[in-house]
């Protein structure tokens, strides 16, 4: 059976979507949870919901992209529970409303909302986790990249500053787990296809790529729910994947197989 009895787990964008999911599956797989993201009343209801469930979870408020915050974050779980087992960088977001879009047409400060909200914040989780998991000579890291960071996206999602952000998770979480395997620390990286989340709610709302879905998803012809991506997770966070670091598991209905 997969679960994470008596392990510590910070999941970054834990007050919703995947990660609120992630969050909330971790703790009832036995894990003590922490909680990181900007939004403190979302943030608050979540770690208070998974306590009145019989698990154990903390809300820490943290600005992923700021590395002050971050690191202070890290030292207030390792406070709160004493060490470090697994991070989920699930923290990130669509750069749309800064002016991503195709490279032409792409704002400066599109690009660089966009690389630090997806990019720079799993660094910055990456960074200050590391330290706190050499300490105890092991460590799950599991980090949220897109489909979207393997293969190029068509008009539908030309939002290339997003893309480049995904595409360097992977690489850096392969370059983490190629250089941490002797310390037996994993890192490893999801890439989700369209799932119902509040992000998605332009594919969504859109008639035109619903029509798309059995195409692009064509396993369901559907979204994938936050509960797809979080079970991938549990697995990659848990010893049942104990031989497994540097891999990029895709979560995406079969679009990546075309």
């Amino acid at each position: 059976m997969i679960n994470l009895a008596n392990k510590v787990a910070i999941v970054t964008g834990g007050a919703s979507g995947i990660g609120l999911a992630t969050a909330q599956l971790f703790a009832a797989e036995g894990a003590s949870v922490a909680i990181f993201d900007l939004n403190e009343d979302q943030g608050h209801a979540v770690a208070t919901q998974i306590r009145s469930d019989s698990g154990d979870a903390q809300f820490i408020r943290a600005d992923m992209t700021h590395a002050d915050e971050v690191e202070a974050a890290v030292h207030a779980t390792i406070d709160h529970y004493g060490r470090l087992d697994v991070i989920f960088n699930g923290a990130g977001g669509s750069g749309r409303r800064w002016g991503d879009g195709p490279t032409a047409d792409c704002t400066d400060e599109g690009w660089e909302k966009t690389i630090a909200l997806n990019l720079k914040s799993v660094f910055l989780g990456c960074k200050y986790a590391l330290p706190e998991m050499l300490k105890v000579g092991r460590g799950a890291i599991v980090n949220l990249s897109s489909v979207l960071g393997m293969v190029g996206g068509d008009a539908d999602f030309a939002t290339h500053a997003y893309a480049a952000s995904k595409g360097g998770i992977i690489a850096l979480t392969r370059a983490i787990a190629t250089y941490y395997a002797l310390q037996h620390i994993r890192a490893n990286v999801i890439c989700p296809g369209l799932i119902a989340t509040a992000m998605s709610q332009r594919a969504q709302a859109s008639e035109a790529i619903r029509a798309r879905l059995p195409e692009l998803q064509p396993l369901t012809g559907d979204f994938g729910q936050p509960i797809d991506v979080a079970q991938a997770a549990l697995y990659l966070a848990s010893d049942q994947s104990k031989f497994v670091t540097g891999t990029v598991l895709t979560v995406d209905g079969g679009w990546t197989t075309h």
